[in-house]
């Protein structure tokens, strides 16, 4: 496949729960698939074949490394004592691949401490040339880097949350919504964007400065 930026796309799977079955329908095809440590037992379980394999394996089962050998899927093995989570492994290993699509796949978890680490590490800078997405349990998360202008689809009547956690967001309008943004400021820990919702099937967002993360919390089930 062309290592052209344009036409590559990978999805990095973690650890935690067991990925839902709706997060896993409509993945970006031909993607590459990164299983970060005990995402292989996911990625096995849901029926996603792994490229690759990176971590300490130090919370993957056995059984699960027993099938990536014989399936011959390329293991990169880090000790435990490391200055980055398994999940930023695979963040690097998808950049080193000129991707230009980044899906993150999650079935959440109980460690609140490994989940924000992994969701603020999407605003890395690093990745502000690719199209950023999260699937966590129920949620879909996007993370935009300004400058820029997105259409975002989503269904009439979602709710949805616009937060700033990478710091001040700035020049923000946003139309689709019931309640629109013109030209405004969300600083870090404001409610300003929070518990909006969808007024048509796509969202329109500008963001002149800043790093805006972007979650529809149900979009894979649960309440409204």
């Amino acid at each position: 496949m062309s290592e052209d930026r344009s036409q590559r796309a990978a999805v990095i799977i973690t650890g935690g729960s067991p990925l839902l079955p709706a997060a896993v329908l409509g993945l970006p095809a031909g993607a590459f698939v990164i299983a970060a440590d005990s995402g292989l037992d996911h990625a096995i379980a849901a029926g996603v074949r792994p490229d690759l394999v990176v971590g300490d394996l130090d919370s993957v089962s056995p059984a699960g490394v027993a099938w990536a050998r014989s399936h011959r899927v390329p293991i990169e093995v880090y000790p435990e004592d490391k200055d980055v989570t398994d999940t930023q492994l695979a963040l690097g290993a998808a950049w080193s691949r000129q991707v230009d699509h980044i899906v993150l796949l999650s079935g959440g978890g109980d460690r609140l401490d490994h989940s924000i680490s992994a969701i603020t590490a999407l605003g890395h800078p690093s990745l502000g040339e690719c199209r950023v997405e999260a699937r966590w349990g129920t949620a879909q998360i996007h993370v935009l880097q300004a400058p820029g202008f997105w259409e975002l689809d989503i269904a009439a009547g979602d709710t949805f949350s616009l937060l700033a956690l990478h710091g001040v967001c700035e020049r923000l309008t946003m139309g689709g919504a019931k309640w629109p943004l013109t030209d405004a400021t969300i600083e870090p820990g404001s409610s300003l964007g929070v518990s909006n919702v969808a007024a048509a099937p796509s969202l329109s967002i500008a963001l002149g400065a800043g790093v805006l993360t972007m979650i529809i919390p149900h979009r894979f089930g649960g309440s409204v």
